[in-house]
């Protein structure tokens, strides 16, 4: 199934391989179950060959257990009925799709310092980039250049005539340090605070600090580093700096491996955007390899911002593989449109603590933002924006659980759960995925991801809160900076007979009472000219 190159465009022997072969793995699960193709070669719902026609993704193979869907639900209830069965079973049905963007893959490349060409081994190879989007306002340049001439490097790409043009580049030195000494985190009032204070610890969020990990908690008389253990990640991404509507950064749940070697880059990362608009930056919404979701030239994260992970080690793959095993089901209900991806009240964070709740681990909810302001949103944003659209959103932001609404306190809440299980076991409601943590957690590893040196601007921390949002953008909002996107709306003929109606939305009431005060501000305004009129 996998696309042939042009004879032309046939690799050297030796240095260049197959990209999942060469990595070994796909997350939690051997790259021997899978095969590279192209969307419009795989055997895909109509749904997902929309998105991934023309790109690069592994499939699994023939043979091999493929994640279902529930018809007629939601997404998140598909998730609790097949958990009912899965927690005990631990199924490890693959996912339809990973999204790897490019074929080919060079491990232990140096980069010259023109960028110009590869050294493998003893074999030189011309190289180019993959080109910038036309959207994507900043790219690869001389500082990028000069980092990554510094260091061998993992390169993502396919060979095209004589070239190898690169997509993904993944520093090799950026890696866990597995036997790394025992450093908890600083006391602070909470958990929660420890792990903000720890993003928070330099100005950027880390974005010109170096790569560094971390192993804040391991069980005693636990053996690190040995051996491969597998793994689930936590990870939130920070602000970036050129983009007032990134402030709250993003977020994402992973799961693999980590080897004894420390690398990060093949574990999967589930990640969720926005498919009914072009992103700037080419993301779409899969699973995908670290190195992809972190380095791909104009979609990875670390070229925009800063990042901070958590790898907790397991001794058993059973909760990872469950966990996986929930997003692996999501993503056709995402694909479809039966899950609808939502700024306020179902993005990135908000699908990824639903999949976990929807396993019965209750992640903590911190609540609203503010109820009253909520209310006086609704007038002020109709007075001030003339908007309806502006007063429900606003309206649906300071009413959505912050830790569904914020990536930080997601990341923070998820966090702290997972501190919570591992120093003081379980509580009395804690379902069965937090049991199987509690039992199985080793260690708790934080790594800090810098910002990939380019032309765009550094980022930052991502805010916790509406107040600090607020207090980051521009009070003129003809000074914001927002980079316009193309609507991609999905086509009506591949909408499957057994979708739900979509839910509605929780500012229809806050409209409706507004709009009946207003009516009883009028007739009351009415009666009294008119009873002044007639009494006159």
């Amino acid at each position: 199934m996998t696309p042939p190159l042009a004879a032309e465009a046939q690799p050297p022997a030796g240095p260049i391989a197959a990209a999942i072969a060469a990595a070994g793995r796909v997350g939690p699960y051997a790259a021997s179950d899978f095969e590279v193709t192209t969307g419009d070669g795989a055997p895909l719902t109509p749904a997902a060959k929309l998105y991934f026609a023309k790109e690069y993704i592994a499939v699994p193979k023939s043979g091999i257990p493929v994640a279902g869907v529930g018809s007629g639900m939601t997404a998140f209830d598909d998730v609790r009925g097949w958990a009912a069965g899965s927690i005990r079973a631990s199924d490890d049905a693959r996912p339809a799709l990973v999204w790897i963007a490019a074929p080919q893959l060079v491990a232990g490349a140096r980069l010259a310092a023109d960028a110009k060409t590869l050294q493998v081994g003893g074999t030189t190879i011309p190289f180019a980039l993959h080109p910038k989007l036309d959207l994507n306002r900043s790219y690869f340049d001389t500082s990028s250049a000069a980092f990554f001439a510094e260091r061998p490097l993992t390169v993502r790409g396919e060979m095209r005539g004589a070239a190898f043009v690169g997509r993904t580049l993944w520093p090799d030195d950026f890696r866990v340090d597995p036997r790394a000494p025992l450093a908890p985190l600083p006391q602070a009032p909470s958990s929660q605070a420890a792990l903000r204070d720890l993003m928070r610890a330099t100005p950027d969020g880390g974005a010109r600090a170096p790569f560094a990990s971390r192993v804040i908690w391991e069980r005693t008389g636990s053996r690190r580093g040995g051996s491969d253990q597998p793994v689930l990640v936590v990870m939130v991404n920070g602000a970036q700096g050129d983009d007032d509507e990134s402030w709250g950064g993003h977020f994402a749940i992973g799961t693999g491996v980590l080897p004894a070697s420390g690398r990060i880059d093949d574990l999967l990362i589930n990640n969720f955007y926005s498919l009914d608009v072009v992103s700037e930056k080419g993301i779409l919404a899969a699973p995908v390899p670290l190195d992809n979701y972190l380095a791909d030239l104009n979609s990875g994260q670390a070229w925009y911002r800063p990042s901070l992970l958590i790898i907790a080690t397991l001794s058993d793959p059973r909760a990872a593989m469950v966990i996986q095993g929930a997003f692996n089901r999501v993503y056709p209900q995402f694909w479809r449109h039966q899950l609808v991806y939502q700024h306020a009240t179902m993005n990135c964070a908000s699908i990824s603590v639903d999949t976990l709740r929807a396993l019965d681990w209750h992640v903590p909810a911190r609540g609203a933002s503010s109820l009253p302001l909520a209310w006086l949103s609704i007038p002020y944003a109709l007075v001030k924006d003339r908007s309806v659209e502006q007063a429900r959103m606003a309206y649906e932001y300071l009413t959505e659980d912050q830790t569904r609404l914020f990536p930080a306190a997601a990341f923070e809440e998820i966090g702290a759960d997972l501190l919570r299980l591992a120093t003081n076991g379980v509580a009395a409601d804690d379902g069965a995925l937090p049991r199987m943590l509690a039992d199985d957690l080793t260690a708790l590893i934080t790594v800090r991801v810098p910002q990939l040196p380019s032309s765009r601007k550094y980022g930052s921390w991502p805010v916790v809160s509406p107040s600090e949002y607020y207090g980051k953008v521009p009070r003129d909002p003809a000074h914001a900076q927002i980079v316009p996107v193309p609507p991609r709306p999905f086509p009506s003929n591949l909408r499957d007979p057994d979708l739900l109606a979509p839910p509605s939305r929780r500012s229809n009431i806050a409209l409706l009472v507004w709009g009946a005060a207003a009516l009883v501000l009028v007739a009351f305004a009415a009666w009294r000219i008119a009873r002044r009129f007639l009494g006159s």
